[in-house]
């Protein structure tokens, strides 16, 4: 919110570079354009790309994929109703797969672009196009691609270079002690099982652990299932995106958060998950209503605190 007041009034004096910039110029627009406040912004640029998001995910796929989507992962029914990045990622990412579904390229570019000024991990599906067109041989709509990654790119680091010297200032941003070898990214699993030995209550390590394993399980099928190989040939830009998004999801080089956050993480290549799993899955609207109600509860919960709601509750008795 300190950043998109600070684009809106265009003057960065104590800004702390910590994220990309995507989310803060759309409240900015947003709040520009309609004088809503910027925590309200944050909050339609949240919930309202979630439920765009879930759209695509039934177009893309089917609604128990999308379904699931919906109502399966904590951090994203509270980064959708609390604020994040994530939920206006993912819309942009599957609105960029269903551009290329329908073989529009510029607007799949123009999209997979934007993505990527919201989180960086969306180059790996502008780098997917890009070899996508030049795999088909389609040189025109690959400069065109080309040309929409590099306008959206420079636009971005123009102010970045003005007001801090540097046009990469917010990719230089990602620094930390705690990275092993001073790396971002390392041997997968190792940061993840290293963070295990940070303390934590039982219930977030528990699910911490069903997630990774739920991943893991999914790459395997992934591997061995000849339908999903199938799949990722008839649609080679979202192959492409997903093999070095589950490198870096594995391989993500910060003990603590690489355990703690590896939920949020997956949230992306989710629905990829549940495409691996599919026939696993469900196929009971009862089921899929009650986690509709469940999950959120639990969700909120989650978000204040396990043993706050327990509190919470024996004072109100």
């Amino acid at each position: 919110m300190a950043l998109a007041s600070a684009i809106r009034r265009w003057d960065f004096h104590g800004i702390v570079i910590k994220q990309f910039w995507g989310l803060p110029y759309a409240m900015a627009a947003s709040s520009t354009v309609t004088g809503l406040s910027d925590r309200t912004s944050l909050l339609v640029f949240s919930l309202v790309p979630s439920l765009l998001a879930v759209f695509f995910a039934r177009r893309l796929w089917n609604g128990w994929i999308a379904g699931y989507f919906a109502v399966l992962n904590f951090d994203w029914l509270q980064r959708s109703c609390l604020g994040g990045s994530e939920p206006l990622f993912v819309c942009l990412l599957l609105a960029s797969f269903a551009s290329v579904r329908r073989e529009r390229w510029l607007f799949a570019s123009l999209f997979a672009s934007l993505a990527t000024i919201v989180r960086p991990l969306g180059a790996f599906a502008l780098v997917a196009i890009g070899i996508t067109l030049l795999w088909q041989r389609k040189f025109l709509k690959l400069a065109v691609a080309i040309g929409v990654g590099l306008t959206v790119g420079v636009l971005y680091c123009i102010p970045l270079a003005v007001h801090f010297g540097d046009p990469l200032a917010t990719v230089n941003s990602y620094h930390s002690p705690q990275w092993q070898g001073g790396w971002l990214f390392g041997f997968p699993f190792y940061a993840i099982l290293k963070g295990l030995r940070y303390p934590a209550p039982w219930t977030n390590l528990a699910l911490s652990l069903a997630w990774i394993s739920l991943v893991v399980v999914a790459v395997v099928v992934m591997v061995t299932s000849s339908q999903f190989r199938a799949y990722c040939r008839a649609h080679r830009v979202e192959a492409l995106f997903l093999v070095p998004y589950l490198w870096c999801l594995f391989a993500y080089n910060y003990p603590m958060w690489a355990r703690s956050n590896f939920a949020r993480f997956a949230i992306p290549i989710l629905p990829f998950v549940l495409l691996a799993l599919y026939r696993w899955l469900p196929k009971d609207r009862r089921l899929l209503w009650a986690l509709a109600i469940v999950s959120p509860v639990l969700a909120a919960a989650s978000a204040l605190g396990v043993v706050n709601v327990v509190h919470m509750i024996r004072m109100a008795l």
